[in-house]
């Protein structure tokens, strides 16, 4: 039997999702519980990677087991197993052929940044932070540059290992409330590091440190050194993948169905 699961997490505390050696990530953790739980080793396979410090709204994982339970069952057995900063939100059974990662049509990204002349407290680790006004005229401007199929090599790391720097990014989305900024991304797949480095150079056009008009320079460059430095990690979360309705899955993750 096949099942998915959606999975929150506060990535402040761990090395990203994939599975290390040192054993402080969000996969070696959640294995760890489901293993406790169904009393069989169980490895998952993810929707997408989170790097270091980057949280995680709607993760989803599949994996395979013999072990019959009732859905929520899973979630609330696997959690009693979970640190308070990672929760299993959902559990469905779903079809062999379901695949967390191929089976995506696209994956949903949201970076939130305070505008405040103090450094964030309370929400040190959960949003970005910057301290001269931003300017969403000139930060609108400057998105739809990115928006379409592109190459990204310009916000790509060196360590990337996808094998295309072409991607479709369907949309980039750009609102505020209060103090807090909201970018949300949305893409067939992103690059390593894509979205912080694509937020340095954001940022450094809304403070007007840059042009809009540099955006579309950076993207044309296809060089790295072009673009602005990669930006902090804290204000980053991964909304989830999308999937076409045949598998019948959620697209959200109820109890985070908004940032600040």
């Amino acid at each position: 039997m096949r099942l998915a699961l959606g999975i929150s997490y506060n990535g402040q505390a761990y090395e990203g999702w994939q599975s290390q050696l040192s054993g402080r990530t969000v996969q070696d953790n959640l294995e760890k519980a489901l293993t406790a739980f169904a009393a069989q080793r169980i490895s998952t396979v993810c929707a997408g990677r989170t790097d270091a410090g980057v949280h995680g709204l709607m993760q989803v994982v599949h994996f395979d087991t013999d072990l019959q339970r009732e859905e929520f069952s899973w979630t609330r057995g696997t959690n009693r197993f979970l640190p308070a900063d990672i929760a299993v939100q959902w559990a469905r059974p779903v079809p062999d052929s379901f695949h967390s990662r191929a089976s995506a049509l696209a994956r949903r990204y949201s970076y939130v940044v305070l505008e405040s002349p103090v450094r964030p407290s309370v929400d040190a680790g959960r949003v970005g932070w910057v301290f001269r006004p931003l300017d969403i005229d000139a930060m609108r401007e400057a998105a739809a540059a990115l928006v379409g199929k592109h190459d990204y090599t310009s916000f790509r790391a060196s360590a990337c290992q996808a094998l295309s720097p072409v991607k479709t990014m369907a949309r980039i989305d750009i609102s505020r409330r209060g103090a807090y900024w909201r970018f949300d991304f949305e893409a067939d797949a992103f690059l390593h590091h894509m979205i912080r480095n694509i937020m340095g150079c954001m940022l450094a056009i809304g403070q007007g440190l840059k042009p809009a008009g540099w955006m579309q320079e950076v993207l044309q460059a296809r060089d790295r050194d072009a673009a602005a430095p990669t930006f902090s990690p804290d204000g980053l979360y991964f909304v989830g993948p999308v999937y076409g309705p045949e598998w019948n899955l959620p697209q959200r993750t109820p109890a985070y169905d908004g940032l600040p």
